[in-house]
């Protein structure tokens, strides 16, 4: 069987340089798993590509990946034929696996054949079981995280409306980069006295229905995290949430491209191409085992400037917290 491991391509050329005197170039396959199709994962795949591009221009080596990359548009079974496909047939030298379901059941796929993964937007890699600490995964597996700063982006809120007294929470069951942010906003309104009602949904049609819910228990305010269901859902509730003068908070700026009035916090671009380099280098030796998980956390606001001019909101106020505030305007092609 082909071996999969880093290490060993680099040994085998390191033994090339060694007979002919001269650097071989090498030619090594990066599979791509993408968990659905929607704005914030487009956007991580799309720089990931973009680097292993530039890589491949900038250095002697070449990363091909177009003939394996794959999205399970949100299906388990889907996800595991396409993981199952990479690793098993020896397709490729390394997968990266985008969003936390992808990654586990690309884990999972890998237990009989060993596979360098490299995975891209999991909020909690640790909570996950996909790494035993952030600093020392101890594995095949490392990656970028996408972990929240769930009170900031609810402090945004009490900007906009120090008034605020009732929050909705937004959010499906399935997904476990979810968990760990709901549960913090749990515990922050309860220390701060703020009500909160839940909403959950598992597709397009019950998140319209959570929506609606929320609206109708008079929340003031919604948060959701980086959630892709509800990602997914966005550009079919965002004109609910106006007509009822509710503002959504969300964790990720492309869900303010779709027309929620705010995305906080990683800048998906970046965590992409930052994927896409932690791969190159344990392609080229360096030890998965030993490479610390990558965390962002740079303050960035994005701003639906029409979604705020509908609801009426002075959003000046996120110059103090944030360390740069982007505005946007809705655009379909984000879907």
């Amino acid at each position: 069987m082909k071996k999969k491991l880093a290490v060993c391509a680099a040994v085998s050329a390191i033994a090339a340089m060694a007979v002919s005197g001269t650097a071989m170039a090498e030619e090594y396959k990066v599979g791509i798993l993408k968990y659905m199709d929607h704005a914030s994962l487009d956007q991580i795949e799309s720089a990931i590509m973009a680097e292993l591009d530039a890589l491949s221009e900038e250095g002697e080596n070449t990363y091909v990946y177009e003939s394996y990359v794959y999205s399970g548009n949100g299906e388990t079974a889907t996800l595991q034929q396409q993981a199952s496909q990479l690793i098993n047939d020896d397709e490729v030298d390394v997968i990266i696996p985008i969003a936390t379901p992808a990654v586990a059941i690309a884990v999972s796929e890998a237990e009989d054949n060993p596979l360098p993964i490299v995975f891209a937007a999991v909020s909690d890699p640790v909570g996950s079981e996909l790494v035993e600490s952030m600093d020392a995964p101890g594995g095949i597996v490392t990656g970028t995280s996408d972990a929240l700063n769930t009170e900031a982006i609810l402090d945004l809120m009490f900007i906009a409306n120090p008034d605020l007294d009732k929050v909705g929470l937004l959010y499906s069951l399935s997904e476990d980069s979810s968990t760990q942010p709901i549960a913090d906003a749990k515990a922050y309104l309860d220390e701060k006295g703020i009500e909160y009602v839940e909403a959950t949904g598992t597709n397009n049609s019950e998140v319209q229905q959570a929506v609606e819910s929320l609206v109708a228990d008079g929340v003031q305010a919604i948060f959701t995290p980086t959630d892709n269901t509800v990602m997914a859902a966005e550009l079919s509730i965002y004109e609910t949430l106006i007509e009822a003068g509710v503002p959504h908070y969300t964790g990720a700026d492309s869900f303010a491209a779709n027309g929620a009035f705010v995305g906080y916090g990683v800048d998906y671009e970046l965590l992409g191409t930052t994927t896409a380099d932690m791969a190159v280098d344990i392609l080229l030796g360096a030890d998965p085992a030993e490479t610390a998980v990558v965390t962002f956390d740079n303050g960035i606001v994005t701003v639906n400037t029409e979604t705020a001019e509908a609801l009426g909101i002075d959003y000046s106020g996120f110059e103090e917290v944030a360390t740069q505030i982007v505005e946007v305007v809705t655009s379909e092609d984000m879907e």
